[in-house]
């Protein structure tokens, strides 16, 4: 480890026991809670981080526990999830926050379920940013989103159910029992995003994992995804991934082979 990153992780490591805080996570058994230096290294987790990592890798033998402080999310999820945390990361590590972003997250369709996860700046005694934090925590589909920022619980429940059609702000607004303008307001003030990139990003997150998980075709993922057509997809696609999603899934897949990473931390 270099000197630089020696100071953050420590600086980081004494923050977060100067708090006394971070133990009550630990109390949250629905509720995977971390902390991460600037280089993406895990300084922290809590009990049900671990307890959700250990059970997909078990113990090896002789009874020694999995370890995860100081690896990275390279280290513990596949290539491609890793490189969309680390992104989150870059994002938390320039001053920005990531709000109750609803995500959909499984391999298989009988494993497939939906979190909610918040992302926000480590910062030091002066005010510098030297790390990341986050909880992700998981959502029972068709039920209102508890503990989402007041006002937005039945607007994000309908976006996550209804992503794979049209949704208009008006829709949204109504809902919200706002008035359009207001809405937009509150919801961009709330989230940084305004509700309709917020939607777009939620079903390319959705589209980036069936690319890697499953064999439907391109015209598939983009119907199945909420978009109108492939060309719009694609177009939306490398705009925020920077690979179109026929180079996406050829690059991931053979990623993933080649690695041969693991499924462990797929719940941001």
């Amino acid at each position: 480890m270099d000197t630089k990153a020696s100071v953050n992780s420590a600086a980081l490591t004494s923050t977060k026991g100067s708090l006394h805080l971070t133990e009550l996570f630990d109390f949250l058994d629905d509720v995977l809670a971390w902390v991460k230096d600037r280089d993406g290294r895990y300084l922290w987790v809590n009990r049900a981080f671990l307890i959700n990592y250990s059970l997909e890798h078990p113990r090896r033998t002789g009874g020694e526990e999995p370890k995860i402080i100081g690896k990275t999310d390279y280290d513990l999820s596949p290539v491609f999830l890793a490189d969309q945390f680390r992104l989150d990361d870059e994002q938390v590590l320039a001053g920005h926050r990531i709000i109750d972003r609803i995500e959909r997250v499984g391999e298989t369709e009988s494993s497939t379920g939906w979190n909610v996860t918040n992302k926000v700046p480590v910062f030091d005694s002066n005010g510098s940013i030297i790390g990341t934090s986050g909880i992700t925590r998981t959502l029972n589909v068709l039920r209102p989103l508890k503990g989402a920022l007041p006002g937005f619980e039945m607007v994000l429940g309908y976006m996550r159910d209804n992503f794979q059609g049209a949704i208009t702000n008006h829709q949204l607004a109504s809902i919200s029992k706002m008035s359009l303008r207001a809405f937009e307001r509150q919801f961009l003030s709330n989230f940084h995003l305004t509700p309709q990139k917020y939607l777009r990003k939620l079903r390319l997150r959705i589209a980036s994992r069936a690319l890697v998980y499953t064999n439907e075709s391109l015209s598939e993922v983009a119907l199945a995804c909420g978009f109108g057509d492939q060309s719009h997809f694609t177009r939306e696609f490398h705009r925020q991934f920077g690979r179109t999603p026929r180079e996406y899934r050829k690059y991931y897949k053979i990623a993933d082979d080649v690695l041969g990473t693991n499924s462990a931390v797929s719940r941001q």
